[in-house]
């Protein structure tokens, strides 16, 4: 099994970086995964929440996860109407 070795956003290209122990590393695009799995600014605003302040558990749910089901389940949002 792959030991994760060092996870973070950088800021330059927009990707949560994941380096593994056997060498290997993954790159997850926020921007594209915002595009897919978000509808709204609050959504977005819960993943740009996790990527600057927990992005092993923001590349976790994107890898592991359902993030449509996270953000239906943690976001709250009132309309303005």
């Amino acid at each position: 099994m792959k030991k994760i070795l060092s996870c973070a956003f950088n800021m330059d290209s927009g990707c949560v970086e994941l380096k593994f122990s056997d060498g290997s590393m993954i790159a997850i695009n926020c921007t594209a995964v915002e595009n897919e799995v978000a509808d709204n600014m609050y959504q977005r605003s819960e993943l740009d929440y996790l990527v600057y302040n927990d992005p092993l558990a923001y590349a976790d749910l994107v890898l592991n996860g359902n993030p449509e089901a996270y953000l239906k389940a943690v976001t709250e949002y009132k309309s303005l109407d």
